[in-house]
């Protein structure tokens, strides 16, 4: 799922290591969710809304996904 992540972190300046420190994961977890590898858990989702004081909503880039979603409940019917 794509995320603002790196985005919002590098304009906050923080590293990944602060931001890890902050939302209680891994430096490993920051890098995986920034590149796209990871999708975190609720709880990890919304802690990361509340260090850049954003919306969950706002960190995902759900609409972007919303035809490949689509496709993927197609295969399931």
């Amino acid at each position: 799922m794509k995320n603002r992540v790196r985005e919002l972190r590098t304009e906050a300046g923080m590293t990944q290591q602060q931001l890890a420190d902050l939302v209680h994961v891994s430096s490993r977890t920051i890098i995986s969710l920034e590149k796209g590898q990871y999708n975190p858990s609720l709880l990890l989702a919304y802690r990361l809304a509340l260090v850049f004081r954003i919306t969950v909503e706002d960190l995902y880039c759900l609409a972007e996904n919303k035809e490949q979603e689509d496709r993927e409940n197609e295969e399931w019917t």
